[in-house]
């Protein structure tokens, strides 16, 4: 591209063309003030002829705009947060706004200072983030900014809040496993204080109910990591060791119940098959074999969050209630068929 092609008018040029000053070249391109027609058609006319175009950034800042979002999250880690902000980022449009991303560290007071600065930068919105789904306090109610919550969800009932379908994710597992010809299938997951936890179990039931059948066991609660993926899976091994699948909340869960298989002797898949829950690439694709895991869709989550916060900020009425994005099955070694 020539120097020529490339170059890009300025307010500048079009304010020397027209014989104005820069400042009258602004206010008559942007419709504003007290101008005379006649010069208001001759600085059109020059826009015209050079073939300038406004900078819709510094029109936005003419109206009162700053082109910014702010996103709070309590996810330390980035583990949930991350994808739901490159999701936001997607639909926010590249460049086009910016994000403030603030950690709260799961600290009510850090989060509402947080909440302040963001106001007095005069952000256009907040997209509120955390690693639970649980119901949480809502950052406050008449903001004079719009307010969605992603990847968790406000306790408030006038706020909008998009989650994934833990339960639709757990019957998708099951599903998937019965169809693989496994009918036998235990369950490992985390703390049942969690809500995902109890979700995620209660889709496995239902799915395997409505196929005429039931887990092998009560679904065995715990924590969030390998080890007690570990551990569980030598309970249920203990209590069903005829069983031919193991479901687990999480991909970490899955990998420490890969582990106990394996040290017991269990082929995978083909004596028993696993699958796990989150997709989180360093875990599924560290397990030997690869884990075939559902997805939650957090850059869905985070596209959808950044679509209903731009039409709130574009005047459309704020919507409310809690909306729920269906995971996705990834298929990989662990539940393949011979």
């Amino acid at each position: 591209m020539s120097s020529e092609q490339a170059h890009v008018v300025t307010i500048r040029e079009v304010a020397a063309a027209a014989g104005v000053s820069i400042g009258t070249a602004s206010k008559a391109l942007n419709g504003r003030g007290k101008l005379r027609e006649e010069t208001r058609a001759r600085v059109t006319a020059a826009a015209e002829r050079l073939g300038f175009r406004p900078n819709p950034l510094a029109q936005g800042l003419l109206q009162g705009r700053t082109y910014t979002v702010g996103l709070v999250t309590g996810d330390s880690f980035g583990r949930f947060s991350i994808p739901v902000m490159l999701g936001a980022e997607d639909a926010l449009g590249a460049g086009q706004i910016s994000v403030f991303m603030c950690d709260t560290r799961d600290d009510p007071i850090r989060e509402q200072h947080y909440v302040e600065r963001l106001l007095a930068r005069r952000v256009e919105g907040i997209i509120v983030t955390g690693r639970r789904t649980e119901p949480r306090p809502s950052i406050g109610a008449g903001l004079p900014v719009p307010v969605v919550y992603a990847m968790t969800q406000s306790a408030s009932d006038d706020d909008f809040s998009v989650i994934p379908d833990d339960r639709g994710g757990g019957a998708l597992a099951a599903r998937h496993l019965l169809a693989t010809g496994r009918a036998r299938i235990g369950h490992v997951t985390g703390p049942e204080r969690f809500e995902a936890a109890r979700r995620r179990a209660e889709g496995l039931t239902d799915a395997l109910a409505e196929a005429g059948t039931g887990p092998a066991g009560e679904p065995l609660f715990g924590e969030w990591t390998e080890e007690w993926g570990r551990q569980g899976a030598d309970i249920l091994l203990r209590a069903h060791p005829d069983v031919e699948a193991v479901f687990c909340g999480s991909d970490q869960i899955a990998r420490g119940v890969s582990e106990t298989l394996r040290e017991r002797g269990r082929r995978i898949p083909d004596d028993v098959a696993v699958v796990g829950f989150d997709n989180w690439e360093p875990m599924v694709e560290g397990c030997r074999p690869p884990l075939t895991t559902v997805d939650m869709n957090l850059g869905e989550i985070g596209r959808i969050a950044a679509e209903h916060l731009l039409e709130a900020i574009g005047g459309a009425p704020r919507a409310r209630g809690v909306l729920t994005v269906p995971c996705s099955l990834v298929l990989r070694e662990s539940t393949r068929v011979s």
